[in-house]
């Protein structure tokens, strides 16, 4: 059995890829699994280091724009779009799959364009509510078609059979126990506020975070955990600047990144953060309440129809970035901790949204696809 996937640029198009690769390799050890992606990006270092082989191409997107600097991106895409075809047949025809899967990013439209031209069962997996442009134009070629959101199939062309499987989620956010988590993190019972903005951070969010810490962290009535992402590392010194005692408060813990995520997920009690695929899976197979700020800065605006998907269902709260302030932020963190019945609803109907078999089922579509040849 020879199981071909391509995804790459962010980890919301690997992560959930790796977590099928694993569960193939899992139920078929002697299965010869084959990443393509690109040498440049975050697929470069987590596929080999999950243990799986990695084919590589140059490959990128368009930039929406007129620019000088755009116009140039462009016709360098254009160059290396034509160039990869090649690239990619060699490849498709030294592994020779049996099916191949596209979890998104830009490499996977030119593989899985290819391996549906040579007559390969194929498939993809569209992480968000709104669908990018590679996976709408692949829709049209391939067998099945995989959503996390049922909102994505509106906005796509499908030509063959579509499911909606829901997004994967690391087995050990599952296994995660929030007393146990809360007491390792040094946490004591009041509730926990969780901030983040992604491994680089959000200006907007942390900004506003640092404006409702500093009026309320001497009321001692929450706790706050804040990782500010690579360019956030000045929120403790406008903290400081704002009069908060960073360094010695012990309702407050501020990092520039959470490596241990299902510890500081399944601690805290509401999240703000952007709204991106995975971490809304994440929250909503936890069980959380979440303040969502999509980033206005995505293909689509595809973070805003993410977290739609939540709030239409009553299991989000959210603020758009042109909305957000300091007082706007701090208004609806006011409206949960002063109802906590609120806090459980919005956590419960998150939960009832969650697909906590998104990796099974998925890995089914993949196999039943092979044994159809």
């Amino acid at each position: 059995m020879k199981v071909m996937i391509a995804a790459g640029g962010t980890g919301g198009h690997v992560n959930p890829a790796l977590a099928v690769a694993g569960e193939i390799r899992k139920r078929h050890p002697q299965a010869e699994i084959c990443f393509v992606g690109t040498a440049d990006r975050i697929e470069a270092k987590i596929v080999p280091d999950a243990g799986f082989d990695l084919k590589t191409i140059e490959i990128s997107g368009f930039k929406r724009s007129f620019s000088p600097a755009a116009i140039k991106s462009n016709i360098k895409t254009v160059k290396r779009l034509l160039r990869s075809s090649g690239a990619v047949k060699k490849i498709i025809n030294e592994f020779s799959p049996d099916v191949v899967v596209g979890f998104g990013g830009y490499v996977s439209g030119p593989v899985v364009r290819m391996a549906a031209k040579m007559g390969i069962p194929t498939a993809i997996h569209e992480q968000n509510a709104y669908p990018g442009i590679t996976n709408k134009a692949l829709a049209e070629k391939v067998d099945v078609v995989m959503l996390t959101a049922e909102d994505a199939k509106k906005h796509m062309n499908i030509k063959n059979s579509c499911v909606v499987t829901g997004l994967p989620v690391r087995g050990e956010l599952l296994e995660a126990d929030k007393e146990v988590s809360r007491a390792e993190l040094g946490f004591d019972n009041k509730p926990l506020i969780l901030s983040m903005g992604g491994s680089l951070g959000a200006r907007a969010i942390n900004e506003a975070v640092t404006d409702v810490v500093s009026k309320i962290w001497k009321e001692n009535t929450c706790n706050f955990l804040i990782a500010t992402g690579q360019y956030g590392l000045w929120v403790p010194d406008l903290m400081r600047e704002k009069g908060v005692d960073v360094d010695n408060a012990k309702n407050i813990e501020i990092r520039e990144y959470i490596n241990d995520m299902a510890r500081c997920l399944s601690a805290c009690d509401i999240v703000i953060c952007r709204a991106g695929a995975s971490s809304l899976s994440e929250f909503q197979a936890l069980g959380k309440a979440s303040i969502l700020i999509p980033s206005p800065n995505v293909t689509e605006n595809h973070q805003y129809h993410n977290a739609m998907a939540l709030v239409n269902n009553d299991a989000a709260v959210i603020i758009e970035e042109k909305d957000l302030t300091g007082d706007k932020l701090l208004e609806e963190i006011n409206k949960l901790m002063n109802n906590k019945s609120r806090i459980e609803e919005i956590g419960k109907n998150a939960k009832n949204m969650a697909a906590l078999n998104a990796k099974e089922q998925i890995t089914d579509i993949v196999l039943g696809l092979i044994k159809q040849k």
